[in-house]
C-alpha cells in the first residue's frame, strides 16, 4: 500500500531501499520556500542502524501491512530474543540487535506484543512499564537528603537502573524499558 510520505506516523514499516524499516520519528517540515518534508527517522530492522532521511511530503511511501499479535517472551541468548505465540504455540526469534537494550528489562513468562509482515517477526512493540524486583542496592548515606538524589540498583533481570535513595533491596518496582527509568514503586 502507498501512501503520501506526508502522512507518516511513528511506529509505521515502510519499504525504503528494498528493505523494511520503522519509522521512530516523523516531523512536517515547511521551509517556507519550496515544497514541504517530512523529516524522519528510520531503523532498519535487519541491522538495526538508524537513518535520518527527508521525504517530500507528496512522494509516495510504501507503507507496510503489519499485524501486532501477543506473545509469550520465552528467553534470550547472546543473539536473539525468543517468544511463542500461545495460539498456535509457534515460536520466533528476533535479533537483539532489532530489539535493542530494551531486552534487558524482560522476564520469562511476560507477554508481549510482536509485530509480524508476512508471518515473519519484524520487531516487539515494548510495554509502557515493566515490574521488577530489586536484588543489589546500596543503603542510603545518613543525611544524604539532596533534593532528586539518585542511586543505582540491580534488578532481577540483571538490568542497572538509577532510583531514588529510598527504594530498598526486595522491593518491586516500576520502569519504562524504552528510556530505562524508574517510574515508581508497587
Amino acid at each position: 500500500m502507498y501512501a503520501n510520505a506526508g502522512n507518516l506516523k511513528k511506529g509505521e514499516f515502510v519499504k525504503h531501499l528494498g528493505e523494511i524499516w520503522q519509522v521512530q520519528r516523523a516531523d512536517f517540515y515547511s521551509p517556507g520556500k519550496g515544497s514541504a518534508l517530512m523529516k524522519s527517522r528510520i531503523k532498519n530492522l535487519l541491522t538495526g542502524k538508524t537513518l535520518d532521511y527527508a521525504y517530500k511530503s507528496n512522494e509516495k511511501v510504501e507503507v507496510l501491512d503489519v499485524s501486532s499479535v501477543e506473545m509469550q517472551y520465552l528467553y534470550k541468548d547472546n543473539e536473539s530474543l525468543y517468544l511463542m505465540d500461545e495460539r498456535t504455540y509457534n515460536q520466533f526469534s528476533i535479533p537483539l540487535t532489532v530489539v535493542g537494550d530494551i531486552a534487558r528489562f524482560f522476564k520469562e513468562g511476560e507477554k508481549m506484543y510482536v509485530y509480524l509482515y508476512d508471518e515473519k517477526p519484524l520487531t516487539i512493540r515494548p510495554p509502557m512499564s515493566v515490574r521488577l524486583k530489586v536484588t543489589e542496592a546500596e543503603d542510603a548515606a545518613k543525611g544524604d537528603t539532596v533534593s532528586g538524589a539518585k542511586k543505582a540498583v540491580i534488578v532481577e533481570t540483571g538490568a542497572k537502573v538509577l532510583v531514588p535513595i529510598f527504594v530498598k533491596i526486595g522491593e518491586t518496582i516500576s520502569i519504562n524499558p524504552e528510556t530505562a527509568e524508574y517510574t515508581g514503586r508497587v
